[in-house]
């Protein structure tokens, strides 16, 4: 018996039991679920002939995917590093499955870096002690060694006038890694891309997070 997604043989929404009339069709036929393993060392993509000769591609091991931070309308390729909630399933956390609405942790270095470049601003740095402060470290370079021009630097100025940064967001950014929502469906289209969490949302999601992990502890 192959997967069917009819409804041939469901009951009726009274409970009474309804006779098959008819064979099943091939427009109404299930495939195994992909379950998306997120995979640190390979990436694993099959191809699929579905019905009219269209193609769906099969994602099998991920991880990496296109992230978007909304409120600085930016987009970086991006490590997806490990998956830590599932509003429909703990077992998809705990096997590490890469579904939508799935919510990850993604690597922060290439949004610093562009935020770098952006604002002129480093964010996320760790505070140092008055005594390492005089002594920078080996290979460390500060702002005033890198050279821009003039032009650039008024550019950078005038950017920083509107600059505004989530307090939560800015946190995570020292731990290197920040909470994203996945929005494409990587059984269908073969990719993990979504969305950073920010506001509200990240907040719900932070508080699930913690509430989970106290559920743990106990």
């Amino acid at each position: 018996m192959g997967i069917s997604r009819d409804s041939m043989h469901k009951r009726r929404a009274t409970g009474g039991k309804k006779k098959a009339w008819r064979k099943k069709r091939k427009y109404e036929l299930g495939r195994q679920p992909a379950n998306t393993k997120l995979d640190t060392t390979q990436k694993t993509v099959r191809r699929i002939r579905v019905r009219g000769g269209n193609v769906k591609w099969r994602a099998l091991r991920l991880n990496t995917g296109n992230f978007s931070w909304g409120s600085e309308a930016v987009t970086r390729k991006t490590r997806i590093l490990d998956v830590v909630y599932n509003a429909s399933n703990n077992e998809l956390v705990r096997t590490q499955t890469l579904v939508k609405s799935a919510v990850v942790q993604v690597d922060a270095a290439p949004f610093k870096q562009w935020y770098l470049t952006h604002y002129g601003v480093e964010i996320g740095k760790k505070k140092k002690t008055a005594s390492k402060k005089d002594e920078p470290e080996e290979g460390e370079t500060t702002a005033a060694e890198v050279k821009i021009s003039n032009h650039v630097e008024r550019k950078k100025k005038s950017r920083q006038v509107d600059r505004k940064i989530d307090p939560h967001i800015e946190e995570q950014f020292s731990s290197g890694r920040l909470l994203a929502c996945i929005s494409s469906r990587p059984g269908q289209c073969g990719r993990a891309d979504g969305y950073i969490l920010e506001g509200k949302e990240l907040e719900f999601y932070s508080k699930k997070i913690q509430k989970k992990k106290g559920k743990g502890a106990a």
